[in-house]
């Protein structure tokens, strides 16, 4: 039982993991370009850099939305589903 419990907190860990991956690199790579077009342009305007962050994160969890739906849909019927063999 020990056993279940505890790989079911690992797979909650991945599938948080999996279904922030995409927002977190868009934000990481859109700073990093920011930052880079900052650099060549001596432009140090603080807004510049979370505008497109925020912009793009925001696209981007709107094309991944059904995945992300269907990941946590699937990932909570299997938790669901598992409630029985933790009560004894």
């Amino acid at each position: 039982m020990e056993a279940k419990l505890i790989a079911l907190g690992i797979e909650t860990f991945k599938i948080a993991l999996l279904l922030s991956l995409p927002a977190l690199l868009t934000g990481m790579f859109l700073g990093l370009a920011v930052s880079i077009f900052q650099a060549t342009t001596q432009i140090n305007e603080m807004t510049l850099s979370f505008i497109p962050k925020i912009v793009g994160i925001i696209i981007v969890i709107i094309l991944t939305m059904p995945w992300m739906l269907n990941s946590m849909t699937d990932f909570s019927l299997y938790a669901f589903n598992l409630i029985p063999t933790f009560v004894e």
